[in-house]
């Protein structure tokens, strides 16, 4: 099965009343948004494909409360985001099967994206992208194909043919690249791949935009590596996995490039049983927690974070209040959560306790079919 089929196939479910209500949110905001004004501005990314989305949405905040403000035309499949240096230009994967895309869009307004121009993926199924922090390239991750693209960025944001092109290869199941991300100094670029069970550190020649493999970390079969976060001291890294609701502790030498994995956390209670399949993971600024939803359950795990960053615990699982949480991302406060729930098509808010690091209850919901993932302007 293919990545886009998959993720089709993984959000069939999403509910039609919710794409509905949807439409007719946005269609009606559409005449308004200029009113649009109080509150932050958030992109949501959401499945178009064999789906209900619309690929592209823009929203206004004010509390937890999302508002519809447009539809961003021409934007298929919007699966992850990132922002230029500079914040004029937003990076955005178009995760296309067998022809998968990357599109600039023109941010200076940034309620009001435009697009600058769309590049081919090399790969299918493009379902994660960063911007280098040396800004001159956009890495993507192509699902489909199991293969991590640079991209170079031009003047005014937009993106050239890309530069270079690293071809995973899996073991005991084809690769399926999910993640791409350079490490907090800038001098590693780390690719997490969930169907070669493998975390690749490559380096990056920021003269000539290609990439040298430097060390692949083999995690145990089955285990399915998903997505990575870096913890503060940039010493240690968090590895969740899909196929298995663990993360992996790893240790992280900037100096020599390497991942060394230590311990392996549970991502949900004792004695949970049936699907299982964590999604993302988030870090609070402070260093103190990290958090991973779980689909199946539907939950909102909670870790503590001790030992300089040595020791990860369970220490809480929640409801998102909606079906398949795909995603999860704080608020630039860190006051409030908001969880992607891909089969019932709904973005919900939760408030966060700044002292216990911990979720409560739901406290609203926008209807968005086939949601992906939201991103803070």
């Amino acid at each position: 099965m293919t990545g886009l089929s998959r993720r089709t196939f993984l959000g069939a479910a999403a509910g039609a009343s919710a794409a509905t209500v949807l439409g007719a949110q946005f269609a009606a905001a559409a005449t308004t948004s200029k009113a649009c004004t109080a509150g932050a501005t958030v992109y949501v990314g959401s499945y178009t494909t064999g789906a209900d989305g619309h690929g592209l949405d823009v929203t206004s905040r004010s509390g937890a409360t999302l508002t519809p403000v447009r539809t961003v035309p021409g934007i298929s499949d919007t699966s992850w985001f990132d922002r230029s240096a500079d914040g004029k230009t937003l990076y955005v994967t178009n995760e296309g099967d067998p022809n998968g895309f990357v599109s600039a869009l023109d941010i200076t307004d940034v309620t009001n994206p435009k697009l600058l121009n769309k590049i081919s993926s090399k790969g299918s199924a493009p379902t994660h992208l960063s911007v280098h922090s040396s800004g001159k390239y956009v890495l993507a991750a192509n699902y489909g194909t199991g293969s991590v693209v640079v991209l170079p960025i031009l003047a005014g944001g937009k993106l050239g043919a890309a530069t270079d092109l690293a071809q995973h290869q899996g073991t005991d199941r084809a690769p399926n690249a999910h993640q791409v991300v350079n490490d907090p100094t800038g001098r590693w670029v780390l690719s997490v791949d969930l169907g070669a069970d493998s975390v690749y550190v490559y380096s990056l020649d920021v003269a000539t935009g290609k990439l040298a493999l430097h060390q692949q970390l083999k995690l145990p079969t089955g285990a399915g590596p998903r997505h990575l976060a870096f913890d503060r001291t940039g010493k240690f890294a968090y590895i969740l996995q899909e196929l298995r609701p663990e993360l992996t502790v790893a240790s992280w030498d900037a100096a020599t490039g390497t991942l060394k994995a230590l311990s392996v956390v549970p991502a949900v209670p004792s004695g949970s049983t049936g699907d299982l399949f964590p999604g993302e993971i988030a870090l609070s600024k402070d260093g103190k927690f990290a958090y991973a939803t779980v689909r199946g359950p539907n939950t909102l795990a909670t870790f503590a974070i001790s030992g300089g960053g040595a020791t990860l615990k369970l220490v809480s699982s929640v409801t998102t209040g909606g079906n398949w949480p795909r995603h999860v991302a704080l608020d630039p406060a860190e006051g409030w959560f908001y969880v992607s729930n891909q089969r019932s098509g709904t973005v919900t808010s939760l408030p966060r306790d700044p002292a216990t690091g911990l979720p409560g209850a739901v406290a609203s919901s926008l209807a968005v079919g086939s949601v992906n993932s939201v991103y803070f302007a």
